[in-house]
């Protein structure tokens, strides 16, 4: 499969269907991609063709095993690449995402392998998110939203939901990444907002963004 857009199908499959596991409908992918559902559902049946989505009209679509194996491994090349540009070329968190998109297409398993030498194999990339090993495995890690603790709980940021260029600004304005702990002052009832307490300073995040991150409790 060397189609640039037959990638991006299969990756926003799978990131629609939970990781392959689910199903998703023409509309929700078609809306996801910004792309008219007539031209969507005529990659559908390319794609269907090639074993590796099941489409059947008016139903939801499915990754086959073939097809979420693919999907895994786009991913993979795009973590990697992330991980790689933050890692070894000094990129901030914010910047990676453009520029793995066009890399991730490369067709060279070496390339990835590689990288993924250098980087000495991490699992996870700098927002967080597991990096598929070579056959499309990934450990899945069921961090919570920081909106479900409460007062009092003490937790570690190891992940971010919405890993686009304004939220990871947002967060590094606040001085915020991966392995920052912070404590729950307090939650507003009415509007849910959160003061939390971090680095010798008191912020409030609303519910927008306790939404977004992903942490683990360390009390």
């Amino acid at each position: 499969m060397n189609s640039l857009v037959e990638e991006n199908y299969i990756k926003a499959l799978f990131h629609l269907s939970e990781n392959g596991k689910g199903e998703v409908n023409v509309k929700d992918l078609s809306k996801h991609l910004n792309i008219k559902m007539p031209t969507v559902n005529s990659m559908m049946k390319k794609l269907s063709e090639k074993e590796l989505v099941i489409y059947e009209t008016y139903k939801p679509l499915r990754l086959t095993d073939k097809g979420i194996l693919k999907a895994s491994l786009i991913v993979r090349k795009h973590r990697l690449t992330e991980m790689f540009l933050v890692d070894k070329m000094g990129f901030g968190w914010e910047q990676v995402h453009e520029v793995a998109e066009q890399i991730e297409h490369i067709q060279s398993p070496l390339f990835f392998d590689k990288m993924d030498e250098l980087l000495n194999f991490p699992k996870i990339d700098p927002h967080g998110s597991p990096i598929p090993d070579k056959e499309g495995n990934f450990e899945q890690i069921n961090y919570k939203k920081m909106s479900e603790f409460t007062a009092g709980d003490v937790v570690e940021i190891c992940a971010v939901i919405n890993s686009s260029d304004e939220f990871l600004n947002f967060l590094n304005t606040k001085e915020l990444s991966l392995g920052s702990v912070l404590k729950v002052v307090e939650i507003e009832s009415f509007d849910k907002n959160m003061k939390v307490d971090y680095s010798n300073k008191i912020e409030v995040f609303s519910l927008l963004i306790s939404e977004k991150l992903l942490v683990k409790k360390l009390n």
